[in-house]
């Protein structure tokens, strides 16, 4: 007889925290990083290329520093929304490579987090 697959779900009442937090969570991120877009010199209108030495060095790092937090946030932003979409899907706190239950003390710190930390740790070590 073959063996019957229990799915693991975690109970909503445990879930809608979580839930409230990432999207709060979300919702900061995002204003972030519509900040952040607003404090690039690249995006100011009233920007004057007077080929002047040090104000387009100062402009090119302000720029590089506004795109790499920008990067950053995207990043977050999209692990963020999965983790959302997994708790209405029923798979939050599942690892999506294995199908155990990701510990609670890393989900605590890493909300977001799919992966379970052996997982997590087999991937990086791939990367190597």
């Amino acid at each position: 007889m073959a063996k019957k697959k229990t799915k693991l779900v975690i109970p909503q009442h445990v879930l809608e925290p979580v839930q409230k937090f990432l999207q709060k969570e979300l919702e900061k991120l995002k204003m972030r990083k519509t900040l952040i877009e607003k404090e690039d010199p690249f995006s100011d209108p009233s920007r004057v290329s007077d080929n002047a030495p040090d104000t387009d060095a100062a402009e090119q790092f302000g720029h590089a520093r506004a795109e790499a937090m920008k990067k950053l946030l995207n990043k977050r932003i999209i692990q963020v929304k999965k983790a959302l979409a997994r708790i209405k899907i029923g798979r939050y706190g599942i690892c999506e490579r294995c199908g155990k239950f990701i510990d609670t003390d890393r989900l605590m710190v890493f909300p977001e987090a799919t992966l379970c930390i052996e997982c997590e740790r087999k991937l990086k070590e791939g990367k190597k």
